[in-house]
């Protein structure tokens, strides 16, 4: 290690000159007490050094030892069901040596466990070709992931010894020929933050990501490797709508980045995740969960590092064929460690403070998302599917941040605040929320139902819209105003809203809702809306209608509370509907309605 010395500190931000021999993005120890900093630029021999921790008693003289490294996170078995903070040290591990639930200054210990030993199974022979990506062997990690041990990138040549046994990350495992000699390889592989990871090919997004939310899976699907932005105020259910997706989406694998919001969050998935059943394999959801916690009394420069910590574990995992979600709850306070540093390098703002790149460095951080064909002599698909939380002061959209999110994002869930008031939540606004993966989900849906799904998720959403518009005119002169025709179009509305739409996340069954109830759901609202809007052609009044379906009404909004085994129940209140209303239409509705019509 070569070494500078500190001529100011100003926060998190360290200067140190003597440094000709660094670069930029190079890990460097700052400091007596050895405190792990990254340097973000270079002048002359002056370097301007980010540092993940607390910097107070630092002064000028005190060494800086640069390790010629990037900032690079550990990739191997022993990664998941785990809790690391934003530079990726385990945070059980650094407790038990602390003896603090505190983060002690200067504590330099293994991103991963060097002594345990795992049972590596071969899955190639001595003599096989292998390239950067092969998969030579498995670690069966926890109960629902494999992980594929896979050739590290650089490496190409010819396997010389391989054999299954225990293993701890260091040990040799196996070796291979090269142009340039035989390189013995361990389980361990280290990854630069801040570099994507290689992959052959991306692919067009076009399977949807089920996350048993109805409003999104309906209206908004996002789909595997897709990107979307939830942005919202204080209070909207930001932070739920991520926990709901990281708890019932149907990936492999999950990645949640707690970047600078309360603790309390973080204690929440700690303490609700181990005890939650996947509903795909019937394991607990920690088995396939990965914490990355930098909250908001932590080190505000470690939010940077936070991001690109947990994005460089997903496209690990994406590398081995997995499909992975990616939440950071949220961007904005990554945003914001960005402005800090960049007042502190004193240079040129953009909005609001913000720095110029902001732009690109949010353009860059999602485009690490999607769906890929990834390395390796094998045909292999793997996906990141990134959402990000974004927290808009005072729930203003048109702030920097969310703005430069909209603008790479490709599904947008609009968080409303009077929703959220009302206690309707997902808070998630069907006027002003898109998703532009609909078109591809419409035409995946209707050959995985047989039926037009496309077509019902059109027609319940015009119904949405026309009710917007409807609302205007009743608060204006009254409901007594309109024709009974959009007087139904304002009931069947509303069952939209309250019967589907909204959803309780703290009750066991309508918590999560499968594809099929999904569409049995929506099938029988829009049902009811079909034979009532017949039964006025056919002469029925509306008010023969509402009163004469009161106790059909009523069991059409508990629909969403039967569970997934009891859909033919939900099926036979459609039968039910058709007859009831049926009923009405041959025993009064029979005189001429004109209105109706």
């Amino acid at each position: 290690m070569k070494k500078g010395k500190i001529v100011k500190v100003s926060g998190p931000l360290v200067m140190a000159e003597g440094m000709e021999h660094a670069n930029i993005q190079d890990l460097c120890y700052v400091g007596d007490m050895q405190l792990v900093g990254e340097i973000i630029e270079m002048r002359n021999d002056t370097a301007s050094i980010q540092v993940y921790e607390e910097t107070s008693g630092l002064g000028p003289g005190e060494p800086v030892e640069t390790t010629g490294e990037a900032l690079s996170v550990e990739l191997g078995p022993g990664i998941v069901s785990q809790m690391f903070d934003g530079i990726q040290r385990p945070l059980d591990t650094f407790k038990a040596k602390t003896e603090s639930n505190f983060l002690v200054r200067g504590v330099n210990i293994s991103n991963l466990d060097r002594d345990q030993k795992w049972a590596f199974t071969a899955t190639k022979a001595p003599g096989d070709a292998v390239e950067p990506g092969d998969i030579v062997g498995t670690v069966q990690e926890t109960k629902v992931i494999e992980h594929r041990i896979m050739v590290p990138h650089g490496i190409k040549g010819t396997l010389k010894s391989i054999e299954s046994g225990e293993y701890a990350l260091e040990d040799v495992v196996y070796s291979v020929e090269t142009d340039n000699g035989v390189k013995e390889l361990t389980m361990l592989q280290r990854w630069p933050v801040r570099r994507g990871r290689p992959f052959k090919k991306k692919l067009n997004p076009n399977q949807p990501m089920l996350t048993g939310q109805r409003v999104i899976d309906t209206f908004f699907p996002i789909t595997k490797g897709g990107v979307s932005a939830v942005p919202g105020p204080f209070g909207a259910g930001k932070t739920v709508v991520q926990h709901q997706i990281a708890k019932f989406s149907d990936v492999d694998l999950v990645v949640y980045v707690g970047c600078g919001e309360r603790g309390n969050e973080m204690t929440d998935v700690l303490n609700e995740f181990p005890e939650l059943v996947d509903p795909n394999t019937g394991e607990s959801l920690m088995e396939r969960t990965i914490l990355i916690a930098n909250t908001s009394n932590m080190p505000v420069a470690a939010r940077e590092a936070s991001i690109y910590t947990g994005i460089t574990i997903a496209e690990y995992f994406r590398d081995m064929g997995y499909n992975v979600a990616i939440m950071a709850d949220s961007t904005s306070r990554w945003a914001e460690a960005l402005r800090e540093m960049s007042g502190r390098l004193e240079e040129m703002p953009g909005d609001e403070g913000y720095p110029a790149y902001l732009g690109s460095r949010i353009a860059e951080y999602y485009e690490r998302a999607g769906r890929t064909l990834v390395a390796g002599s094998e045909e292999r698909e793997g996906s990141i599917t990134a959402i990000g939380a974004v927290s808009p002061p005072g729930g203003d959209t048109s702030e920097p941040v969310t703005q430069n999110t909209l603008r790479v994002v490709k599904v947008y869930w609009a968080l409303d605040s009077s929703l959220s008031q009302k206690r309707h939540f997902p808070a998630i606004n069907w006027i002003t929320s898109y998703s532009l993966y609909s078109t591809e989900v419409g035409t995946y849906m209707n050959d995985e139902l047989k039926e037009d799904w496309a077509g019902m998720v059109q027609h319940s959403m015009s119904l949405l819209q026309e009710e917007a518009e409807l609302e205007e005119i009743v608060r204006l002169v009254g409901i007594e105003s309109l024709s009974e025709k959009d007087r139904l179009t304002m009931v069947i509305a509303q069952s939209l809203r309250e019967d589907y739409l909204q959803q309780n996340a703290f009750d066991d069954v309508d918590t999560f809702t499968s594809r099929e109830k999904q569409f049995i759901m929506l099938d029988l609202i829009l049902t009811f809306e079909k034979e009532a809007r017949e039964a006025m052609r056919l002469g029925a009044y509306y008010q023969e209608i509402i009163d004469g379906t009161e106790e059909l009404r009523d069991r059409i909004a508990r629909a969403k509370y039967l569970s997934e085994d009891q859909l033919d129940d939900i099926r036979a209140i459609k039968e039910d509907a058709k007859k009831q209303i049926h009923e009405i239409v041959a025993t009064g509705g029979m005189t001429e309605n004109a209105e109706g019509v």
